[in-house]
């Protein structure tokens, strides 16, 4: 499978990158803003192309034609403006949905947040980027495509434990940024997280009991 992701230098998507590479199953072209963040792509077996969220919507379907699946995994940072989380988390998203279907990409997975499905969960210190997420994901289930949305709890630097818990309500809870792109990884050919959104936070099961099971 031919995977163009987003977000590849973000923390989870230099995880994926890696996996991606890695596998015999797929290829990876990893989206960049500038040709100097090529190198360390390349260097562990990742195509490159260059595009921008906040360009428009023909470039961005340019970019992607041609491949299988898009995984969306961008965000605008922690140090950012709103601006910035409307632009990116929400408008960026719904710009690389509609790139996909303008080129035929049918399989396409968003990295959301946890709970952003239900409004009375959101953390009020976070609400615009919880914004952000709830609508870019009503928009991926309004569309078209094949999609899948995982919701992680929060995101810690530690080892992967390969030991996850997966289900539609979730109450709060971490997890490592390296489980987090190990389930990406593995629901890309999941067909039971096809259209259909999930939270992820840390639990007893492996990743594949948890995605079969859900």
């Amino acid at each position: 499978m031919k995977v163009f992701l987003v977000g590849a230098n973000g923390q989870i998507g230099q995880k994926l990158v890696k996996l991606l590479a890695d596998s015999s199953e797929h290829e990876v072209t990893a989206m960049i803003r500038n040709p100097e963040q090529a190198g360390d792509h390349e260097k562990v077996g990742a195509q490159t192309t260059i595009a921008n969220l906040e360009g428009s919507v023909e470039d961005l379907a340019s970019a992607v034609k041609g491949h299988d699946a898009i995984i969306f995994s961008a965000g605008s940072g922690g140090s950012t403006g709103s601006d910035k989380t409307l632009l990116v988390d929400l408008d960026g998203a719904v710009k690389v949905m509609e790139a996909a279907e303008q080129s035929g990409v049918d399989r396409f997975i968003i990295v959301s947040a946890l709970q952003a499905h239900n409004r009375e969960n959101w953390n009020d210190k976070l609400r615009p980027y919880y914004v952000a997420k709830h609508y870019a994901d009503k928009a991926l289930e309004a569309s078209k495509l094949n999609y899948t949305i995982v919701r992680p709890g929060g995101l810690l630097n530690e080892p992967g434990t390969g030991k996850v818990q997966a289900s539609e309500n979730l109450e709060r809870g971490s997890i490592p940024r390296e489980d987090v792109a190990q389930t990406v990884f593995a629901a890309l050919t999941e067909e039971n997280t096809f259209k259909r959104g999930f939270d992820l936070i840390s639990g007893e099961q492996s990743i594949s009991e948890a995605l079969k099971n859900l």
